[in-house]
C-alpha cells in the first residue's frame, strides 16, 4: 500500500483555529502563487517575520507547512523566516480557521475553499473551459483586496 508522502494538517481546537487565524490576519497572507517560471498559480497561505519561535509553533500546531529563512541584505537587519502552506494542505488549514478571519483573507479564504478544486486539476492538465474558469478565479480572487 503506498502512503501519501504529504503530511495532514491537523485537527486545530477552536482556541488553535482562532489563533492562527489571528496570526494570519496580522502577519500573512492568503494567496495564489506561481511556484515555478511558467507554472499555473497555486493557493498558498504564509507568514512572514523574526520570530522564528513562532513559526515553529504554527508547523507544530498545523503539523504542515514548512519554513524558510529569508536572505539578509545589510548587515543591520534582523534574519527574518516564512512559513508557508501550498495547495491541498493549504485548503485544509482555510477549512478551519476561515470562520475566524476578520479581514480580507477571509473573503478570499472563502473563495479559494468554493472554487479552487473546481479550476485546478489534479493532474495539471487544463481543458480550455477549465483554463478559462481558472482565470477567471484568479481575476475575482485578486480583486479581493484591503
Amino acid at each position: 500500500m503506498k502512503t501519501s508522502r504529504y503530511k495532514k494538517v491537523r485537527r486545530l481546537s477552536d482556541l488553535e483555529k482562532g489563533y492562527v487565524a489571528g496570526i494570519i490576519d496580522g502577519e500573512g497572507t492568503v494567496t495564489l502563487t506561481v511556484k515555478q517560471k511558467g507554472g499555473s498559480r497555486h493557493l498558498a497561505v504564509t507568514i512572514s517575520g523574526t520570530e522564528l519561535t513562532l513559526l515553529e509553533y504554527l508547523i507544530k500546531v498545523i503539523g504542515a507547512g514548512r519554513i524558510a529563512n529569508k536572505k539578509v541584505y545589510k548587515d543591520h537587519h534582523t534574519p527574518s523566516y516564512a512559513y508557508s502552506i501550498h495547495c491541498r494542505q493549504a485548503l485544509n488549514l482555510l477549512e478551519q480557521i476561515t470562520p475566524y478571519l476578520k479581514t480580507y483573507k477571509q473573503k478570499r479564504s472563502a473563495l479559494a475553499l468554493k472554487y479552487y478544486i473546481k479550476v485546478t486539476p489534479r493532474n495539471g492538465r487544463y481543458s480550455p473551459e477549465i483554463e478559462r474558469k481558472k482565470e477567471l478565479f484568479v481575476e475575482r480572487f485578486f480583486s479581493i483586496i484591503p
